[in-house]
């Protein structure tokens, strides 16, 4: 069966138009494309050979649905041949399939069955509308507050500014509930022209104004994305693994499910001392009594939760104590800590000369730091591949 897989992709590269990606066509490629799915792929792995006729078929599919080329492309990389392609995109298991939009890769890759129609079925979904039209403002009165939702009013629906919040609503749909209102329904919001509007998670949230160019992609993706993507977001079984293919080591709060006031605490810090490092490390928060085997490995237990943690993926460390929050530049030097090596340094030869009060011998520390808890999640090939042979096979 594998082989004549193989023998059908070998002598049949032709038969669907998959664009092959390489340095010098890859950027105009996936940036007039309205949705593109890539596949990174190496020809010595078995799976990827296996996906490639299917992934083709799925081509042939969509293409009847979306003739227009630059409406949803079909794309690949050859990872052995563009290794500064994979680098970029952070690529370390194959076949892996990440979906992007005007040239923006989405954070969610894809992860349904290797099949034609599941292939098929979620580009249909990728392409279906992702604004909401409200036909009546009394609508937003029952809005879902428990989400994120960007509200935007329009004069014309045919018109640049609603074209913009189309494309940021194609880009964060994932995070955020995008709705839309026009011509009569929303002139009564629309006394200083078109306008767009958040309205936080919570029922007594104030919303909050967009007041930049409504024409300015860049500014308003930056606005709508720091709505939409928390500072600190939750870590969970199900996103996990999403969260490590980011590739930034985590500083987490580990804190009991009903414990908001920890957690308010730890957003605010991090919000007030960590701003700046953001794209460095990837804040989160976890609920102790699902990690409790993270906690172990840091010789914690819910009994001692808060806590605060880094997780390198190589190491754990932990943060000296969850009243030390409120000191300032704690928090923030502690990530800087990470950054500089010291953190690991100090592990193993105890305190930097630098810290120790003169005369104070150095401390002869020669045990290692607790290993990363969440290193099994991490993009692995072995991992993926095992995955692979259970879950599609």
């Amino acid at each position: 069966m594998f082989a004549l897989l193989q023998v059908s992709w070998l002598f049949n590269p032709t038969r669907s138009e998959i664009t092959s990606l390489d340095s010098g066509n890859i950027d105009d490629t996936l940036n007039n494309a309205d949705v593109a799915l890539v596949n990174f792929y190496a020809d010595w792995c078995r799976f990827s050979q296996m996906l490639h006729p299917i992934f083709e078929e799925a081509s042939n599919v969509i293409k009847e649905d979306f003739p227009d080329k630059n409406q949803v492309v079909f794309a690949r990389v050859d990872c052995d041949q563009h290794s500064d392609i994979a680098q970029r995109y952070r690529i370390s298991k194959y076949p892996t399939l990440k979906l992007f939009r005007n040239g923006m890769m989405m954070k969610r890759e894809y992860r349904g069955q290797r099949s034609v129609t599941a292939i098929a079925e979620y580009i249909r979904q990728q392409k279906s509308n992702p604004v909401q039209e409200l036909l009546s403002l009394e609508e937003i009165n029952t809005l879902d507050r428990s989400k994120r939702n960007i509200i935007g009013y329009f004069e014309e629906k045919d018109s640049d500014n609603y074209r913009i919040f189309e494309r940021l609503a194609n880009i964060l749909h994932d995070d955020c509930v995008f709705l839309a209102a026009f011509g009569s329904v929303s002139k009564p919001e629309r006394f200083s022209g078109d306008n767009i509007i958040y309205k936080p998670p919570g029922e007594n949230a104030p919303d909050m104004v967009y007041l930049g160019s409504m024409t300015n992609f860049d500014l308003a993706y930056a606005w709508t994305q720091d709505k939409c993507v928390p500072l600190v977001r939750e870590i969970t079984f199900e996103n996990g693994e999403e969260l490590t293919e980011e590739g930034l080591p985590f500083l987490i709060l580990f804190h009991m499910k009903d414990d908001t006031e920890s957690l308010e605490k730890f957003q605010q810090e991090v919000a007030r001392q960590l701003i700046s490092e953001k794209g460095t490390i990837n804040f989160l928060h976890a609920d102790c009594d699902k990690f409790r085997h993270p906690l172990l490995h840091i010789q914690k237990t819910p009994a001692d939760c808060p806590v605060i943690a880094i997780d390198s993926f190589r190491h754990m460390y932990v943060f000296s104590d969850f009243s030390d929050l409120a000191v300032p530049g704690k928090l923030k030097q502690f990530v800087l800590d990470l950054h500089s090596g010291k953190l690991h340094r100090e592990f193993h030869h105890g305190p930097d000369p630098t810290d120790v009060a003169p005369g104070q011998p150095l401390q002869d520390i020669v045990s290692s730091p607790p290993e990363s808890s969440f290193q099994k999640l991490a993009p692995s090939e072995h991992r993926y591949t095992l995955l692979r042979e259970k879950d599609e096979l």
